[in-house]
């Protein structure tokens, strides 16, 4: 495998992907989808936090690399002493709770200027990144005593992919996986530890129009809104007031590591 450049090979596959829905890594496309997320994602939080807990104590500092909705943040700020909460995304921003001991930076991780801290962690985050060697070494040069990054191995459990293979028969090319970070690691020097996770995924909608919206900005070149409607008629399922897109099972990985003294 030393043949292999990571980091280039990385970003073929972003800009590949990008070519499928370049809206995704528009931070309005999470503006409006900030809701929906919220919904999905309040109860995925402890998968990373009980990788996160050996580490864990009321005198450390961490960082949050795109945090989102504060799915992690809120729950961690009454474990330590200050979260640093980046979230380029003014939508999911909205969704973060204030809190005496968080601060909460609008900004891109690359254009975030931040205080270093103990912890620094990204979750679901860098499948968009086409220069991840930067993105990466940021955030070892941000933390004192450890990194955090998690990104599914696992094909985008997504009802957008569900409409591509039925409608046009293919599944369009895909996003980065756990297995090229880990590599990308060790060709950077980094030796990470690992922890693997499989949980469930569910998506949420309020209606039809917001998962049609959702869909669309994942779905590509090719898109039927009729024929997308009458899919989702199919693959969503009522749960209460909401429409719930069943994803299966995820498998994801954290590579957890020191970083390289300074």
């Amino acid at each position: 495998m030393d043949e292999i450049d990571w980091a280039a090979r990385w970003k073929e596959i972003v800009e590949d992907r990008a070519s499928l829905a370049s809206g995704h890594a528009d931070s309005g496309y999470w503006d409006r989808r900030a809701n929906s997320f919220a919904r999905s994602t309040h109860n995925r939080a402890r998968d990373l936090l009980q990788v996160l807990e050996p580490f864990l104590s009321p005198d450390k500092t961490l960082i949050d690399v795109g945090a989102g909705t504060g799915r992690h943040a809120t729950p961690l700020a009454s474990r330590l002493e200050w979260v640093t909460a980046v979230e380029p995304s003014e939508g999911m921003r909205s969704h973060i709770p204030p809190l005496d001991n968080m601060t909460i930076v609008a900004s891109t991780w690359e254009e975030a200027e931040v205080a270093p801290a103990d912890l620094v962690i990204c979750s679901h985050v860098i499948y968009g990144v086409a220069e991840p060697v930067p993105f990466l070494e940021k955030m070892q040069r941000s933390a004192r005593e450890r990194v955090f990054v998690m990104m599914r191995e696992t094909d985008l459990p997504h009802p957008a992919a569900e409409l591509r293979r039925r409608l046009l028969g293919a599944d369009g090319p895909r996003l980065p996986r756990f297995s090229e970070l880990f590599m990308l690691l060790l060709q950077m020097g980094a030796a990470p530890d690992v922890a693997f996770l499989r949980y469930p995924i569910v998506t949420r909608y309020a209606d039809m129009d917001e998962a049609l919206s959702d869909c669309r900005a994942l779905f590509g070149e090719g898109w039927d809104e009729t024929a997308a409607r009458a899919e989702l008629e199919e693959l969503l399922t009522r749960e209460g007031d909401e429409l719930v897109f069943d994803g299966g099972i995820a498998l994801s990985g954290v590579a957890h590591w020191q970083p390289p003294k300074s």
